[in-house]
């Protein structure tokens, strides 16, 4: 009973999101997904153009079945260029859902709203939690520190409890759920549903190497470490040798200069440049620079499966 409100906001037979990675979500596996039962996000910039980004929103819409529903991730803060050509597009063509991160969703709730499109907003915790509320938004996605990517960093059972006390809106959790007793789990904390990301990494479906597919079988939760040196934003990433030998912190310059109020905004688009090249090159290509983002719920991932077959060991 306590998933209801989720599954009939998103029409969906199961509470899941399949979460939206960078350069590891597509139109195939989100289909899967929307097969399987569950909702599936793709970051809106997967997508180099704003055709393409249309393009993605046509196949989906016309893939779309009974059970399963499709959104967008937006990172809606200035570092995003986009983001505002991304929104609009969105809200022209259609899309379930979004899930806004890393920013103010107060513009996206506004446009979203009148195309009937739901926003989910990221929050670490309460405080942005009744800030994206009153804002309007849909549902809450609470993300923890077992969470892939940009985490948060409470537990997930503190941060479900804290936001469902105090918020009125569904909770979704982010972060630590690889296996059906770890869902378990979070619904027990009075989550209404989960986003799941990191176990649909060695799918089938995703377009990333064969290598970043194996290093999430052949790595667990003990290999994932914390690092500065990528968005500008603590990420998680699989501890490689090239992560060893470059280090997670910040140098020194660059904690010096993202201390100026005038050259912070522009070191952090730059700092976010780079890292985006370096992980779009690790996942898509060989080469010794391999900077592979995961999560800790790469603990159960033993083999490349189809999406369709880890959705089934989720909820079976």
């Amino acid at each position: 009973m306590k998933t209801m409100k989720l599954k009939k906001l998103l029409n969906i037979k199961h509470p899941i999101i399949m979460a939206p990675m960078f350069l590891v979500s597509n139109t195939a596996m989100v289909i899967e997904a929307m097969e399987s039962g569950i909702a599936g996000c793709i970051p809106a910039l997967n997508y180099r153009t704003l055709d393409e980004l249309k393009a993605a929103i046509i196949e989906l819409k016309s893939a779309k079945v009974e059970g399963g529903s499709f959104g967008f991730n937006l990172i809606v803060n200035k570092s995003n260029l986009k983001y505002k050509d991304q929104l609009a597009v969105i809200c022209e063509h259609g899309a379930d859902f979004i899930i806004t991160s890393l920013g103010s969703p107060e513009e996206t709730i506004k446009q979203a709203h009148k195309k009937n499109i739901k926003v989910f907003c990221d929050v670490t915790d309460l405080k942005f939690a009744q800030k994206v509320e009153e804002l309007g938004a849909d549902a809450i996605i609470a993300v923890n520190n077992k969470a892939g990517g940009h985490r948060g960093n409470i537990s997930p059972e503190k941060l479900i409890r804290e936001l469902v006390e105090h918020c009125s809106i569904p909770i979704i959790s982010a972060g630590g759920v690889g296996s059906k007793n770890e869902l378990d789990a979070m619904l027990s904390y009075g989550a209404e549903g989960v986003s799941i990301g990191s176990p649909f990494i060695a799918s089938v479906e995703a377009n990333v190497t064969e290598e970043y597919k194996q290093a999430c079988i052949d790595n667990g939760a003990d290999n994932i470490v914390m690092t500065e040196r990528i968005s500008g934003t603590p990420c998680t990433v699989i501890n490689t040798p090239y992560v060893q030998k470059i280090g997670t912190k910040q140098s020194w310059i660059e904690s010096f200069l993202n201390k100026n109020k005038k050259l912070k905004k522009w070191i952090k688009l730059i700092r976010f440049m780079v890292g985006t090249n370096a992980v779009t090159n690790a996942a898509t290509k060989v080469t010794y620079k391999t900077v592979w983002v995961a999560g800790p719920s790469i603990e159960h991932t033993k083999q490349i499966l189809p999406v369709k077959e880890i959705v089934s060991n989720l909820v079976n």
